[in-house]
């Protein structure tokens, strides 16, 4: 066991996060926003246990990994394995500032393509509101980073995984 790195463990929070709102995340991970803002801004002596980890890292945007979050926490050191580790550790794909910027220009069109006046943008005849197009926005924006991230883990030669 490491020592809990509040200011690592705080960075790679921000990163998973992404550019939800801490509400947004909170929602989506079920952890409570209190909780996520208080770890953000470093004022929590205690990490989070694993279980709480394992949920952050479940709807973590920017390629963080549980295993970088459990380091962070202290739980595991750099050399040893994670505690209670569900699949063997193998490599992950990360998005390049190319598949960040592509991702950025197809949710633009996707969210144009929605609320022009033939779009897709009403439910039951009526204009959705603003908060239900941020919620569309963010699940496309997971929804395609995911895929990205995906496709470049199944056809990037093993021999390239590092």
């Amino acid at each position: 066991m490491g020592n809990f790195d509040k200011k690592k463990f705080a960075e790679l929070l921000a990163l998973a996060k992404g550019n939800r709102s801490i509400n947004q995340y909170a929602l989506q991970c079920g952890v409570s926003s209190a909780h996520i803002s208080r770890l953000l801004r470093g004022l929590v002596d205690t990490p989070p246990n694993p279980e709480t980890i394992k949920k952050f890292a479940s709807k973590a945007q920017n390629g963080v990994t549980y295993e970088e979050l459990m380091e962070a926490a202290g739980h595991i050191n750099s050399s040893s394995q994670a505690i209670k580790q569900d699949q063997p550790h193998e490599w992950q794909p990360k998005l390049t500032e190319k598949d960040k910027k592509d991702i950025a220009k197809t949710l633009k069109e996707w969210m144009k393509d929605l609320t022009s006046s033939e779009g897709l943008a009403f439910f039951n005849g009526e204009p959705i509101d603003e908060e239900t197009k941020e919620y569309l926005k963010d699940s496309f924006e997971m929804i395609l980073k995911h895929a990205r991230l995906m496709n470049k883990k199944k056809y990037t030669p093993k021999k390239y995984r590092r």
